[in-house]
């Protein structure tokens, strides 16, 4: 491991909530039992509430008590990023880490990175979710080109970042290593004792939508694949499971114009992480009809359930998911989706991809990642 005797991970955490906070926790938790005295800089104010699209920003559940968060940056204030810039810069941490995943995030994020850097001790490396976003607005590449240019080295999670990485550096060191297991949500249940705990019958075949519903996710895609015929005649039912960040309204119309209103189960509140182990045991398939992707933190969890999956051939999901070994990989369309729903009862894969989730879990270790990051900082 390089000399890092002091880390600072800048990012969502709680009391914040979501897959960005779930990453920078676990990842903060890895390097402490490392032995690396580790923190966490979150935000007072992630969004103004007039650009998130959700019910609330926050957890319920109780702080983690064995991590050491902060609660200092302030996303929309400038005085607060060359404070918070400034007060790294006096503390001088060996390393940090910021996640970026939107370049909303570049002004405050790259303003902080810059003035911290200025002790030549603290090497910035961003762990990049996203380059290019997957709803592009006016003033992204600036902003994006502001922040490749505010840290010393980046880790891409997908080929296809690593892709978009190029469009805007060639120079500064990057690696690639795929998105870790999220390994934190408890253990796997048995089926029947999941679906009771869901108020759903413990018999039949059930698959999984999981996650923050936003329309370059594609759960139209699956709404349509779920009113074919063959599907219809198996009686597959669908668990939506996650709140709604763009319109319902649509959604709910499509359920009801396709007659799907006895087969779809909608829980649109946040999932908290206590419950998580529920839904993804409670399936039997996970489904990804993304139109657009990176990676997925929800492949990375029902990888931890042991969890077949369906993704659609875009960005990085492919890589994540060996077509015919731990689940399908098809076009973003909803007669291959329903093909491979039907395909995965009828012909029998469920124990088939199981048992091949074991080796290919090896893959997505936390230590793997610390170990990228290792190889990264000597090339800084």
């Amino acid at each position: 491991m390089a000399d890092i005797r002091s880390l600072v991970v800048i990012g969502t955490a709680h009391p914040l909530r979501g897959g960005l906070a779930a990453y920078n926790e676990r990842l903060a938790r890895e390097y402490g039992a490392q032995g690396v005295q580790t923190s966490i800089y979150t935000f007072s104010l992630q969004y103004p509430s007039f650009l998130f699209p959700g019910k609330t920003q926050y957890s319920a559940e109780p702080a983690p008590a064995d991590l050491d968060i902060r609660v200092r940056i302030n996303s929309i204030n400038p005085f607060n990023w060359f404070s918070v810039g400034r007060e790294l810069k006096r503390t001088a941490p060996d390393l940090v880490i910021i996640k970026f995943w939107m370049p909303f995030m570049a002004p405050c994020l790259g303003t902080i990175a810059r003035n911290l850097r200025k002790n030549r001790h603290s090497r910035v490396i961003s762990i990049l979710d996203n380059v290019i976003p997957h709803e592009p607005g006016p003033g992204d590449r600036m902003l994006v080109r502001y922040w490749i240019n505010s840290v010393d080295g980046f880790i891409a999670m997908s080929d296809s970042v690593m892709h978009d990485l190029e469009l805007f550096d060639r120079k500064k060191p990057r690696l690639f290593c795929p998105h870790p297991l999220y390994d934190h949500y408890g253990e796997l249940l048995p089926k029947e004792q999941a679906r009771r705990m869901l108020g759903l019958s413990p018999e039949g075949r059930y698959i999984l939508f999981f996650g923050f519903i936003r329309d370059y996710k594609g759960l139209d895609i699956l709404l349509a694949a779920m009113a074919s015929e063959r599907l219809r005649n198996m009686d597959v039912r669908l668990l939506v499971a996650g709140e709604f960040y763009t319109d319902p309204e649509p959604y709910r119309h499509m359920i009801r114009e396709l007659g799907l209103e006895d087969r779809v189960i909608m829980a649109n509140d946040f999932i908290p992480d206590s419950r998580v182990a529920e839904y993804f045991s409670a399936c039997d398939l996970v489904v990804q009809p993304y139109k657009s992707a990176t990676q997925s933190g929800v492949t990375q969890i029902a990888y931890h359930f042991d969890k077949p999956m369906v993704v659609t051939r875009v960005g990085g999901l492919p890589e994540l998911v060996p077509d015919g070994r731990v689940g399908w990989v098809v076009a973003p369309e909803p007669g291959e989706v329903a093909e491979a729903i039907v395909r995965f009862y009828l012909e029998g894969h469920e124990q088939e991809f199981i048992s091949n989730m074991a080796d290919e879990k090896k893959k997505y270790s936390w230590e793997r990642l610390t170990g990228a990051i290792d190889e990264l900082l000597a090339s800084i």
